[in-house]
Order: structure tokens, then C-alpha cells, then sequence
């Protein structure tokens, strides 16, 4: 007999691919004019979005948001946009800010979308950066007057005439259109000042541009959000978009039978949501009922006297309309689409089992979703993964030092390439970005198992390494979320003389909540292994959170005031 083998077996790589892109159903045109033409012939006369204020403001079928559309590109005409000219988009969810990037597209340029939440500094750093030669924004967004902001930042073009801008700070920048009150005297002109410029541009043009489009040309260009440093300008093809605004549709399972009304106040410019909420209802004939800021009463009239079946909104809103005072009085019984772990699910005319395409991972660079599973996979095929990779796209897990892929099982950092992969950060040699085999290194950990699911396991750079042992946060954070009375958390690492680190919890209590630091370590040890369990479990209000627009907690803010806190209690970790 032969020698007993007693080694244990080799387990293949961390290297997954998907299906193919072409096997995947419900693809249409791959350009936004051609998304957008394919979904107006399907649904024209239907409604397409509604800006509704108190029962009186704005409607718009698919043939009107057309319509619109083409007058913002002729105006971009006129202004001398063409191929690949850049066209700031400065405004929350509303009407316009569709027509405007739409439009851009089909003038052949390409959108910069820009976050109402900038600080004028940061507003200043983008639109240097962007290089954008219009900016077409809202004047008035919560309490910021951008007309102010943009004149204060460069004086020059509150003394020049419309279309005669010549800034030093902002050299591309030639043209500037307000949605709101006339800036008289100045170079920014009023919306309907602007649209009237496109009068002498022939519509037959428009039409041979945007059939001009192709799938390969730059379509918009988002910025990241900034969660650990300056924003990172990222350009995406018209492919990946369109790709993403598709697919959506395909992951929800919508369709024009279904009737969506999507409620939404998270602002377009984040990739994430103009793929969803944007992307998701139009490619099913559904209507965008539009929020510009977020305001949790009036969100929830807004849901009641629209119908809303489909609303999409992050953690920290979820929980701030259950809070809301008219929480009790509101009727949202035409609420179908909503996930069921959602305090909206909880509501009392609210009934629904239904569980949306959560497992989920993606990034800006490949415009969202890489990995998936589509709405109600039951929770035993999606065992608390990320997904699965979506058609076209591979995966692989490498050391994060030597860029080796790792066996199954094993962590590392998830690359990741595919169709939708960005065409490059702004400024930067894509050679510089992608590795060897065209690889986008994510600087995210996580493993792939054996049925080649992924699981994200947050970034390496916030893994918390206490004791000689690492700690996933994202791991304490999802145990901290179970816990009753628990509105916000997040985990951080805070330095410490010996154990290089210790775990902190930083928590945001539900109002009238009855909170301690010992009871939440209690439900957290019959949870999570003991070293895993924080050291200190710190308080704080909504405000004490720094976010950045996308509502992404500043961890490198939040760690830097849990350090503060820890040393002004003068209490040693145990």
C-alpha cells in the first residue's frame, strides 16, 4: 500500500469570473442619448418624475423629460459644447438637474456632477480640477446661496456679461446658468435666459450628435466622496453607465406592469443612486418622486400623497423618518418595494416580506454593482455575502503586499475588472491605477468562499489590529446594528500605548433611548469573540458626526474625536 497522504487538500484560487456580458438579459442601448431615447418610445405618455411641493409643482412624462432634454442641449450647443466639453451640473433631485445631464449627453459632452453639500472650499477644488467649461447649478440649496459662493470664489465673474467669462482661477469656464433668482449685472444667467440661447440651434443637429454618441466615449465624470481624503475625480464610459441603469432594473425585477413610483431625496451626483433609484425607474416606465434636501415629515407626505411603492434612502434617513412626528398619521399601505428589515417595513399600514437586491458590493470606479444578488434571494444562497460577480465582470483576492491571488477562504484585497470598470481618475495615467492584468485594486478587504461568493469585510485601512489581532469593524458595526436602542454606530481603532490599538464604538442612541456602555459590551459579548468586543463604547449626538455628502461617516474624524474623548476621561483601557 501506498504512503497515507495526510496534507490538506490545495484550495483553488481567489480568482472568479462571471457570465458572460452578452448572456445577460435586459441589456438596451449602451450611450445615456440612447438609454434615453429607447425608454421614451417605451413609456412616452407615461409619467416620468414629479417635483411635488405640497400638492402643487412639477410633472414630467418620458416624451416632456425628451423634450427638455433637447432644449438644454441646443443652449449647450450654443455655448459651444460639443464632443467631450465639460458641463458642471451643480443641483439637487430636481427636474432640471435630469434635463441638464441628459441634455449634456446628448450634445456629446460629458457631466461633471457636483454635490450640493460642498463647502465653498471643496467647491472651489472641484471645479478647478473638473476644468468645466459650463456650470448649470440651483442657486438656493438648504441655506447656501451658490451664486455667492461662485462669485465670491472668483469676484472676475460677477463683472463680466453672460457668455463672456475670463477667470484666471477657472480658465475653461466660459458659461453659467442659475436655476432660481436672476443674478442681474453678472456673467450667470437666469435658466430660461439660458435655454432661450439654443432657439438658433436646428434640432436635426441634436439628433446627429447624440447618434453620434458611442459607447466607448466619456460619459460623466463623479467624484468620490471623500471619506478619507480630497475627492477623486472619476471618468466612466457611456458602456459602464448604461450598463449599471439596466442591470438595476434587472436586479429589482421591475417592470412597466409594476407601477413604480421611487421615492428618493439622496442627490443624483452620487453614483450609487443615480444607478438605483435613477437607473431602476426609468428602465421600468416608473416615475421619480423627487425630494430636493431631505426632511423626514415632509418626506413622509410626500410618500402618502404620491403612492410611493419604492423608496430609497440611506441608514441615518431610515431612521430619522421613524422618528418624524407625523410617523403615526401618515397611510403608506401603497408600500411594496421596501425592504423588509427597514423601519419603513415596521410602519403600521405597511405589509411586505420582500427583500431588496441588499448583498451587494461596488465602487464609484466600476459606477456600483460588481457583485449581487438580485431582490428575494433567499437569505440561505446569500448567507450575509456581498454577492456574486455580475456578467463580465472577474474578481480576485491578492496578498495586499505582494499582489499574489490567495487561496479560497483566505483575506486579502478584492480587485476587481469588468465592463463597467472607470476609464481612469482624473489626472492620473490609468497605468498607474490598474495593476499588471488590468486589475482595479480597491484597497477594500474581503474573501471569496468556495461557492465563489464575495464578502466585504470593509477597508484595510480601517482594520483595527489590537493585541496582535485584527478586528473587522464593519463585523462589530452589523452586531452593534441588532442592538435595541441603537440608532447610529460605526467602529473605530484608537491608538494605544500597548496594544497598538482598541477597539471603540461610537454610537448615536435613538431619541429617549436608555443607553449604557456596559449593557451594549453585554449584548455584543454573547455576539462577538472577546478580543472583537469594544473596549469603550462612546456616546454621541446625531451633529458630533462628521459626513461627508454621501453619508459616509469621516472615520479618520470620527477616530481623531473618539481619541480626544478618551483622553479627556483620563480612563486607561483595561
Amino acid at each position: 500500500m501506498g504512503a497515507r497522504d495526510d496534507s490538506p487538500p490545495v484550495r483553488p484560487p481567489s480568482l472568479v469570473s462571471g457570465p458572460a456580458l452578452g448572456t445577460e438579459p435586459g441589456l438596451g442601448p449602451l450611450t445615456l442619448p440612447g438609454f434615453l431615447r429607447e425608454v421614451t418610445q417605451a413609456y412616452g405618455d407615461r409619467e416620468a418624475l414629479v417635483l411635488d411641493t405640497a400638492g402643487d409643482g412639477t410633472r414630467w412624462t418620458y416624451a416632456e423629460l425628451w423634450e427638455r432634454s433637447v432644449e438644454v442641449a441646443r443652449a449647450l450647443r450654443a455655448c459651444g459644447v460639443g464632443r467631450d466639453g465639460r458641463v458642471g451640473v451643480l443641483m439637487t433631485n430636481r427636474p432640471e438637474w435630469l434635463a441638464a445631464v441628459f441634455g449634456t449627453s446628448l450634445a456629446g459632452g460629458v457631466v461633471v456632477a457636483l454635490s450640493t453639500f460642498s463647502t465653498p472650499a471643496e467647491l472651489d477644488h472641484l471645479l478647478r480640477v473638473s476644468g468645466v467649461g459650463v456650470l448649470l447649478f440651483e442657486r438656493g440649496v438648504a441655506h447656501q446661496d451658490f451664486a455667492e459662493t461662485v462669485l465670491g470664489l472668483a469676484p472676475e465673474i460677477g463683472r463680466a456679461a453672460p457668455g463672456s467669462v475670463r477667470s484666471v482661477r477657472y480658465p475653461y469656464l466660459r458659461h453659467l446658468a442659475a436655476v432660481g433668482e436672476a443674478v442681474p449685472g453678472t456673467a450667470v444667467e437666469s435658466w430660461d435666459a439660458f435655454l432661450a440661447r439654443g432657439g438658433s440651434q436646428p434640432r436635426e443637429l441634436i439628433e446627429a450628435t447624440a447618434d453620434a454618441v458611442r459607447p466607448g466615449d466619456t460619459a460623466v465624470l463623479f467624484f468620490s466622496s471623500g471619506s478619507t481624503s480630497r475627492p477623486k475625480g472619476i471618468l466612466s464610459a457611456h458602456r459602464g453607465v448604461t450598463v449599471q441603469l439596466w442591470r438595476f432594473r434587472r436586479m429589482y425585477g421591475f417592470g412597466p406592469r409594476d407601477g413604480i413610483r421611487c421615492w428618493t431625496a439622496n442627490g443624483f451626483f452620487w453614483s450609487g443612486n443615480f444607478a438605483m433609484a435613477l437607473g431602476t425607474t426609468l428602465a421600468g416606465g416608473g416615475c421619480l418622486v423627487l425630494q430636493r434636501t431631505f426632511a423626514a415629515a415632509e418626506a413622509l407626505e410626500l410618500m402618502h400623497r404620491e403612492r410611493v411603492n419604492f423608496p430609497v434612502a440611506w441608514p441615518h434617513q431610515w431612521a430619522r423618518l421613524a422618528e418624524a412626528p407625523n410617523w403615526d398619521r401618515v397611510n403608506l399601505s401603497s408600500m411594496r418595494y421596501v425592504d423588509s428589515g427597514t423601519p419603513l417595513a415596521r410602519h403600521p399600514t405597511v405589509s411586505t416580506e420582500w427583500r431588496e437586491p441588499g448583498h451587494a458590493y461596488g465602487n464609484t470606479e466600476t459606477f456600483t454593482l460588481t457583485t449581487c444578488y438580485p431582490a428575494d434571494t433567499p437569505p440561505e444562497v446569500s448567507a450575509d455575502s456581498s454577492g456574486e460577480a455580475l456578467p463580465g465582470v472577474t474578481l480576485k483576492i491578492v496578498d495586499p503586499l505582494t499582489g499574489a491571488v490567495v487561496p479560497r477562504g483566505e483575506r486579502g484585497e478584492i480587485c476587481v475588472k469588468g465592463p463597467t470598470l472607470m476609464l481612469g481618475y482624473l489626472g492620473t495615467p490609468l497605468d498607474e491605477t490598474l495593476d499588471a492584468e488590468g486589475f482595479f485594486r480597491t484597497g477594500d478587504s474581503g474573501y471569496l468562499d468556495d461557492l465563489g461568493r464575495l464578502f466585504w469585510e470593509g477597508r484595510l485601512t480601517d482594520l483595527i489590529k489590537t493585541g496582535g489581532a485584527n478586528v473587522s469593524p464593519q463585523e462589530v458595526d452589523e452586531a452593534l446594528a441588532a442592538c435595541p436602542g441603537i440608532k447610529v454606530a460605526h467602529t473605530v481603532g484608537v491608538p494605544h500605548d500597548t496594544r497598538g490599538e482598541v477597539v471603540v464604538a461610537c454610537v448615536v442612541p435613538h431619541r429617549n433611548a436608555s443607553l449604557d456602555a456596559a449593557a451594549v459590551r453585554a449584548f455584543l459579548g454573547e455576539r462577538l469573540a472577546a478580543y472583537k468586543v469594544p473596549r469603550h463604547v462612546l456616546f454621541f449626538r446625531d451633529d458630533d458626526l462628521a459626513l461627508t455628502g454621501s453619508a459616509k461617516i469621516k472615520t479618520s474624524e470620527l477616530r481623531d474625536l473618539a481619541a480626544r474623548r478618551l483622553r479627556a476621561r483620563r480612563q486607561p483601557a483595561p
